[in-house]
């Protein structure tokens, strides 16, 4: 091998960025455990970051909008859309709202519109939608030509979370130090050309759970820190995008700590302003440029210009979305079976209450919490027998962008990679709906899994899609 590409995209490019941190005292309860309802403060502000990609002849651009929050209704999700669609030239589908997930930013639906601080959040979700619209505006009229750049490095941030728990016989979900872990963190850095560094991606997956039920502050978890650190350096908005992460989660987690959070985000960011420092000039590849003789003779490498043929080749784009039918699980909770549940858990917090009973209170009205999710999952999954799952693929140059909802297990973004080694594969999920939830492998069924026990899809699911998207990227 007597050279070294650096997958580069060659587009036009801008990046907006604004706070959208909720006001304290909005409903808050994002974990089933939490004795708490509304936020008491914040620990760092919530942002939106907005990404505009638009091809070279500016026949068709895509919107990444990044969110510091854990869940959204599709409805919300689609109210962004509109408002984004009215401020600018793009069309609802070409707006793609990219969760971070973290979990401290609260529980934002207006089903809890009646809950402590809950009528705070309808205004609220208003507001936000009209700053992405403002967001999407901003950056469709600062877009200019740009280069991105891809880059790797690893960080051992996350790690598996299925534990079997050998005292009391369950899966538990928390660290497993013996499970696999991907560390990959892909960076990418765009670059106009006149040298400006107009932004930066970070995509790596690793569940924002480091604060859990005893926090009462708003918090984008380890994102904050993360961007903190890479804007810090660069002087650009940091958009996060959440890799696929359904058994991937901080080491040290589930705690009340915002150092924690701050401490697990610094990492990330470290790693990855090593891994965006690494990045060559655009336009270039790393070649051999052949041997000196000195005390020894020593073989040079030197970065050089690209040929038109390969910068053509940078400036290649495709926009595709397309469906995949993925059969529900024959097992799958009807509502009536859920109500009775909830139903059993409310009359087992009320008589913890009457006991006194702090540890029974909390653990019944985890579990209620639990029945009123899964009755709101259950109310959106379309009917029928399959869920229609729809991806959005992109292809920038060199690099494949992969735009996938739900939460997926790691081995749908890994298998991509060894597939595609010699492209840049951006795999950002929880965007454009979280529905329809976990999508784990099949070989984690029938083990109790948190995550396989509240999975919509059967098992194969998993598998089923990475090889579709697997042939679409194909085409590409």
């Amino acid at each position: 091998m007597t050279h070294v590409e650096t997958p580069q995209s060659r587009c036009r490019v801008a990046f907006a960025s604004a706070d959208v941190t909720p006001p304290v005292g909005m409903y808050h309860r994002m974990w089933g455990a939490a004795l708490h309802d509304r936020s008491t403060g914040v620990h760092r502000p919530l942002a939106a970051t907005a990404l505009w990609l638009e091809s070279a002849d500016g026949a068709d651009r895509q919107l990444v909008i990044g969110l510091d929050h854990c869940l959204l209704d599709r409805a919300e999700i689609d109210r962004i859309a509109a408002r984004v669609a009215a401020a600018t030239p793009l069309r609802p589908d070409q707006v793609h709202v990219a969760l971070s997930h973290t979990h401290g930013s609260g529980f934002l639906s207006r089903s809890r519109a009646d809950l402590p601080g809950g009528d705070l959040i309808g205004p609220y979700l208003d507001r936000m939608a009209e700053t992405c619209g403002q967001l999407a505006a901003k950056a469709a009229a600062a877009a200019r030509p740009a280069t991105l750049l891809y880059g790797t490095a690893r960080c051992s941030l996350a790690a598996h979370r299925d534990f079997p728990d050998e005292a009391t016989g369950q899966v538990v979900c928390g660290f497993n130090p013996a499970g696999p872990a991907d560390d990959t963190v892909l960076v990418a850095k765009a670059i106009a050309d006149d040298g400006a560094v107009l932004g930066t991606v970070v995509n790596y997956a690793c569940h924002p759970t480091t604060l859990a039920w005893e926090n009462t502050l708003v918090s984008p978890d380890y994102v904050g820190a993360l961007r903190e650190v890479v804007e810090g350096q660069t002087g650009a908005p940091c958009l996060f995008l959440q890799g696929a992460s359904g058994d991937l989660g901080p080491r040290e987690g589930y705690v009340g700590d915002p150092a924690v959070a701050d401490r697990n985000g610094r990492q990330l960011g470290f790693v990855a302003l090593a891994a965006l420092e690494a990045l060559p000039v655009s336009g270039t590849r790393f070649e051999y440029a052949g041997p000196v003789t000195s005390g020894a003779t020593l073989g040079t490498w030197a970065h050089r210009p690209l040929d038109a043929d390969a910068l053509a080749g940078q400036a290649r784009w495709d926009a595709r979305r397309f469906v995949i039918e993925l059969p529900y699980r024959p097992d799958l909770p009807t509502p009536e079976q859920t109500r009775e549940q909830l139903a059993k858990w409310q009359a087992e917090e009320q008589a913890a209450r009457a006991a006194g009973d702090t540890d029974r209170v909390r653990d019944s009205r985890a579990q209620a919490e639990r029945m009123t999710r899964q009755l709101g999952r259950l109310a959106v999954l379309p009917p029928g027998k399959a869920y229609p799952y729809a991806v959005t693929l992109l292809r920038l140059g060199d690099a494949l962008w992969v735009l996938a909802p739900g939460e997926l297990y790691q081995a749908f973004q890994t298998t991509l990679r060894q597939r595609f080694p010699d492209a840049a594969v951006v795999v950002a999920t929880v965007t454009d709906d979280w529905q329809p939830g976990y999508i784990p492998t099949a070989a984690t069924y029938g083990r109790g899994i948190y995550q396989e026990t509240i999975a919509a899809v059967a098992p194969g699911s998993l598998e089923t899609l990475t090889d579709a998207v697997g042939r679409e990227l194909d085409k590409l």
